[in-house]
């Protein structure tokens, strides 16, 4: 019985802690936070716009600095 009581509170504990988390953020931030894995590929990016109407912020990937691209071992 003492376990049934542990895992409800934990399940408890873990559910008011997540929602402490996400109590101070806004639906338009939300929104953000769910594109941030397709902002690196502009290609990618622009194929969720088309798909979901939304606007990704994509950054272009970072150039390889001369010396650091083919590294051979």
């Amino acid at each position: 019985m003492i376990e049934v009581m542990l895992n409800v509170l934990g399940v408890v504990g873990l559910w008011l802690a997540i929602g402490y988390c996400l109590k101070h953020q806004t639906a338009e931030s939300l929104d953000e936070a769910s594109l941030i894995p397709f902002a690196d590929d502009p290609e990618v990016a622009r194929r969720v716009e088309s798909a979901t109407g939304k606007t990704v912020i994509a950054v272009a990937p970072e150039e390889a600095k001369p010396g650091w691209g083919n590294l051979e071992i």
